[in-house]
């Protein structure tokens, strides 16, 4: 090797060493330098925030149905309904978010934009929740009558906190995921284990609001109810701030609806053009011509797609080929991953809408049995979500030191279960959620007919401690099913449209939030025909059946299962042109054939 050669080697091997290699720059816009930014020096900051503003957000949620209930004089339908439907506004809003941060913004920017946005919203609930001309005035508990004033005043503080998360949900755990170099080996084995942290910070967020916001709410008022996450969002604010020298960030790789457009309208145009798989179009540069972007490697799923691809002899001749005439494989392959994903996402609306009983249902079915502790103090019902969390607390340590090594030692495959397996296990772990809550259901309703307890007041003895195993289930499927779908939707969408990918994943949250609605509705309108009850009643459960509805939620898990089967035997994961010679340059995405 000439002298030359060796200081030419030698200065690419530093700069290997000193920079990342996967595109991320700092916050002035320069090449981000390894030892001072990014990786676990950044970690603190950014669960920090999110932490601050789970526990906001959760301080609401967690209760709200009872605020509906009590303070502006709902019956259980409505209530329920309210809170469905806010929370699958949530989880739909960002894609609005998504959407600017990967066109745009870029991730750090659309955070730091929509949390303001969000603290503005919460002061709005606290003002509607303190100012006395703007609380309703209520007879009795329950028996409020609110003005289209007030009523206004308390939904639109939500649904501006509800535009807040639009901007937050899909880029905080991306944004943290950018933290880690892809092409360095530590820093990417790094990357799947903040997957499971970052979750434990939601759920440490979780606990302090299930346990200490939701006494708050009902000893002292929701202006302290609301108040209090107001304080601890702007604290989130300032943690997010602190850390800005630290963070690596990708630059916006513009629209990728428009991406997605021009593949399609190609395609179209070539409706009659065969497709030749081995002379498809591609960039001659070592980049994909996308910013923030690596090249994909060409599929044989959806061939359609490929005639976007296909160069034809105008094509050649053309000086600069129309985008819309003329698409590269990588842009092609993009869309190819998007509609993969859909497949895989669908299967997560089921799981939302069982994840979504805990906030409506299972506080309703609470209300109803002892919550006594002791002779001095009782439980709120909306406060045994904290098992909830707990159960998360307990499983994500052990999943990720214990059960992961384990299954390793087995499987050979880096994170034990590849990240299809591990949904479909929380999937199976959700049915028996749904089969615990109905059989507690069963009993309370035995109990309330040998004791006689019709009356709308009547407290069933049944310590409201049974319903621990539901929460305690739901909460390990979440593990597997939440903390998957954040690894897998991050690992498989294409790089530059992380952000929308992530708001995807959470769309299915806010589908299975109004299936929710959907069912509840449903199941009022044809259980209440001919004068009966119903299986959900307005009033008083003790006459109701809600046992017949988490039996319906069983089945529907159970079909949601079984059609999850064949779409995980089915998907391709991605793969880069880098990852060629090297199977884990994907970030350590499975094997095609491993699943």
């Amino acid at each position: 090797m000439t002298g030359r050669a060796f200081l030419v080697k030698y200065s690419e091997v530093g700069a290997d060493t000193i920079y990342t290699q996967d595109g991320t720059v700092d916050i002035k816009g320069n090449q981000a330098v390894k030892s001072s930014t990014g990786n676990w020096r950044a970690y603190p900051y950014i669960l920090a925030n999110e932490c601050c503003e789970r526990l906001a957000y959760y301080g609401m949620s967690a209760n709200l149905s009872n605020f509906m209930l009590d303070n502006m004089g709902m019956n259980k339908s409505a209530a329920a309904n309210t809170v469905s439907n806010w929370t699958g506004t949530c989880y739909a809003a960002p894609l609005i978010g998504a959407f600017l941060a990967d066109a745009y913004l870029g991730r750090f920017w659309t955070i730091a934009s929509f949390v303001i946005i969000y603290v503005i919203g919460l002061g709005l609930l606290t003002i509607a929740a303190s100012v006395k001309r703007l609380v309703p005035t209520c007879m009795a508990k329950g028996v409020c009558d609110p003005t289209a004033g007030q009523t206004a005043a308390v939904f639109v503080g939500l649904y501006v906190v509800a535009l807040g998360t639009g901007g937050i949900k899909p880029c905080v755990s991306s944004f943290g995921a950018d933290q880690f170099d892809e092409h360095d080996e530590s820093e990417r084995r790094s990357k799947s284990s903040f997957f499971n942290w970052f979750y434990l910070s939601i759920n440490i967020g979780a606990l302090v609001a299930s346990s200490v916001l939701v006494n708050v709410q009902v000893r002292y008022g929701w202006g302290w109810g609301f108040g209090i996450p107001a304080v601890v969002m702007a604290i989130a604010v300032g943690s997010f701030f602190v850390g800005t020298p630290l963070y690596r960030h990708q630059r916006p790789g513009g629209s990728p609806l428009t991406r997605i457009a021009q593949v399609l309208v190609a395609a179209t145009r070539k409706l009659s053009v065969p497709v030749d798989g081995s002379a498809l179009y591609e960039t001659m540069d070592r980049g994909s011509g996308i910013e923030g972007s690596r090249k994909l490697e060409h599929t044989e799923q959806f061939r359609f797609l490929d005639k976007a691809a296909v160069e034809t002899p105008a094509d050649r001749t053309a000086a600069a080929p129309s985008a819309w005439r003329l698409c590269t494989v990588t842009q092609v392959e993009e869309l190819k991953s998007v509609v993969r994903l859909l497949s895989i996402w669908a299967s997560g609306i089921v799981l939302a809408a069982v994840y979504g009983q805990m906030n409506t249902v299972f506080v309703f079915q609470g209300n109803t049995l002892d919550k006594r502790m002791g002779a001095h103090f009782s439980i709120p019902s909306a406060s045994l979500s904290t098992f909830d969390t707990l159960s998360v607390i307990f499983w994500v340590p052990v999943y990720d030191r214990l059960l992961v090594p384990a299954v390793r030692s087995v499987t050979g495959h880096p994170r034990g279960f590849t990240q299809l397996q591990r949904m479909g296990v929380g999937l199976v772990v959700s049915i028996f959620s749904m089969v615990a809550a109905g059989v507690l259901e069963v009993f309370r309703l035995r109990t309330v007919a040998r004791f006689g307890l019709y009356g709308e007041d009547d407290i069933v003895p049944i310590s409201i401690f049974w319903q621990v195993p539901q929460y305690f289930i739901v909460g390990a499927a979440e593990v597997f099913v939440f903390v998957g779908q954040l690894d897998f939707f991050y690992d498989q969408a294409p790089d530059a449209m992380r952000s929308m990918c992530m708001a995807l994943s959470l769309t299915a949250v806010a589908l299975g939030s109004y299936v929710s609605t959907l069912l509840v509705t449903v199941v009022k309108r044809v259980t209440t025909r001919g004068g009966k009850q119903g299986w959900i009643p307005d009033k008083n459960l003790n006459v109701g059946h809600l046992d017949y509805s988490f039996w319906l939620m069983t089945v529907l898990s159970v079909v949601n299962f079984v059609v999850y089967l064949p779409i995980a035997n089915w998907y391709a994961y991605k793969r880069t042109a880098e990852a060629g010679d090297n199977p884990d340059a994907n970030g350590g995405a499975d094997d095609p054939h491993d699943q």
